[in-house]
C-alpha cells in the first residue's frame, strides 16, 4: 500500500473493489496492492454522494485519520 487513502461511492462494493483489485481503475491502477479499510452503507443514493463528498473535504479526512488513527497505523 501506498499510504494514501482512496475515497468512492458504488452501488456494487464487491465489484468495485474487485475492479481495483484487477487494475481496472485509472486512479488506483499504479497503487496497488489496495485494502478495504473502511466503508458505509446508505439506502439512498443522494445521501451516499454527500457522504463521499465530505470525505474528499479536509474535515473529511481529518474525520478519516482521527476514527481510523489504529488501522492506519497497521496498515501502513
Amino acid at each position: 500500500m501506498d499510504g494514501h487513502l482512496y475515497y468512492g461511492y458504488t452501488n456494487d462494493l464487491k465489484r468495485r473493489l474487485q475492479k481495483h483489485l484487477d487494475g481496472k481503475v485509472f486512479a488506483t491502477k499504479s497503487r496497488r496492492p489496495l485494502a478495504l479499510i473502511y466503508y458505509e452503507a446508505f439506502l439512498n443514493e443522494t445521501d451516499a454522494r454527500e457522504r463521499e463528498k465530505y470525505f474528499k473535504t479536509g474535515w473529511g479526512r481529518n474525520y478519516v485519520k482521527k476514527h481510523l488513527s489504529q488501522t492506519l497505523r497497521e496498515a501502513g
